[in-house]
């Protein structure tokens, strides 16, 4: 695996091109992380070569789907090998048959609902919407954000200012979510037709092309090929 070393948003790009998936902090040994390859002085500065604030870009120019699809963790994909992630991590079957199958939790389908209906809608919104702002509903609303993320049935589509009643920023920007059915049709991502021990091996291929041993055992696990 190369040593990359990168300064600015459009190099990012370049990288999550070339390598496929990009996670935010340490996921894999021996393998880059959006954090290891960028300079430590550059994270929330608020300027333009600040990589937290790419995070949020990258789904927005449609150059990488980001979310939290592995381990819970923070990752970006690229537009070529999303579909093909998508065929491992994700299902064929829509979000309503899975949760009468029992595999869906109620919270995540009710979710699911809302940003469909509402794309980009803005975390503290939704919370809203789906009657969860109580303290104690907290755990559940983030529990069933990580299991459609997981399972790759939305997406992370930006992030949204929090701002008072002048419409001047005030306190942290919050993230917004879209299905990903939204994110791929309005970025053009090409599908793939694999069946699930295809799409496998193309992710053995690829990352086997790339990555040294250490980083394929993880890789083996986290997409059981």
């Amino acid at each position: 695996m190369k040593n990359y070393k990168i300064h600015t948003y459009e190099e990012a790009v370049e990288v999550i091109n070339e390598i496929g998936l990009l996670p935010l902090a340490q996921l894999i040994p021996d393998y880059p992380s959006l954090d290891s390859i960028t300079p430590k002085e550059n994270w929330y500065t608020g300027s333009e070569l600040d990589p937290w604030m790419w995070r949020a870009q990258f789904p927005v120019d449609g150059a990488a789907a980001y979310g939290k699809f592995l381990k819970k963790k923070s990752v970006l994909i690229s537009r070529e090998l999303l579909p093909i992630v998508r065929v491992v991590l994700g299902s064929p079957h829509p979000l309503k048959i899975r949760f009468d199958d029992g595999l869906v939790s109620r919270e995540a389908l009710e979710l699911f609902a809302l940003i469909e209906e509402e794309p980009g809608i803005d975390t503290r919104v939704l919370r809203a919407k789906a009657g969860m702002k109580d303290k104690e509903k907290k755990k559940s609303f983030d529990n069933a954000l990580l299991e459609l993320q997981g399972s790759m049935d939305i997406v992370v589509s930006g992030t949204k200012a929090k701002t008072n009643e002048m419409g001047e920023k005030n306190g942290w920007s919050s993230t917004s979510f879209e299905t990903m059915d939204y994110w791929v049709d309005n970025n053009r991502v090409v599908l793939v037709n694999f069946e699930m021990d295809e799409a496998k091996m193309h992710l053995k291929d690829h990352f086997g092309a790339i990555c040294s041993p250490e980083s394929m055992k993880v890789l083996s696990k986290l997409f059981k090929f």
